[in-house]
């Protein structure tokens, strides 16, 4: 990721908030039996606010992090986050933003997709970590839950990955 090691840092302490977030509060939160997925929400709004190759390692760098809390193989939600955050980021860069609404649904859609690449890639490994008969019920709700999210998380990140203002009284010496 560029931006310098400041950006690296204040990424990365977004991404701990949201992993704090998700195994404090958002799992403590079921509905109908399903929890969202906030940590996947900053992959996706890494991908909207920059592009794909930030939302690749955003997403693969969170993933793997929330993997070392998750009773799943290592590296599933790695991937799928990775996968779900370039692809959000190409599609960005071929969409303009022209309503309020698109930022909203384009995560919903993702998030959706995300639970989905998730499960496929848990059935393939032979783990079931999600049980494919409530698998559209867990969809609707992580996609609900990260569409309303969506604004907050996207400026969490923008503000993260902004360059650091440059002050206007710097000392100079000329």
């Amino acid at each position: 990721m560029t931006g310098g090691p400041l950006t690296v840092v204040r990424v990365g302490l977004v991404v701990f908030a949201a992993i704090v977030v998700q195994t404090s509060f958002v799992a403590g939160l079921p509905i109908a039996g399903a929890r969202g997925d906030i940590v996947l929400l900053v992959a996706i709004a890494a991908a909207f606010e920059s592009e794909a190759e930030r939302g690749a390692v955003v997403g693969f760098t969170a993933g793997l992090a929330f993997d070392l809390l998750l009773n799943s193989p290592a590296g599933l939600s790695a991937l799928t986050y990775c996968v779900i955050g370039y692809l959000v980021g190409r599609w960005n860069t071929t969409v303009l933003r022209t309503t309020w609404w698109i930022p909203i649904v384009g995560t919903m859609v993702a998030s959706a997709a995300g639970v989905v690449l998730f499960a496929v890639l848990d059935e393939i490994l032979g783990r079931e970590v999600i049980d494919t008969a409530g698998l559209p019920t867990v969809v609707a709700v992580v996609a609900i839950i990260n569409g309303a999210w969506s604004g907050p998380v996207r400026w969490a990140v923008r503000r993260a990955m902004a360059p650091p203002a440059r002050s206007q009284d710097q000392f100079s010496l000329r």
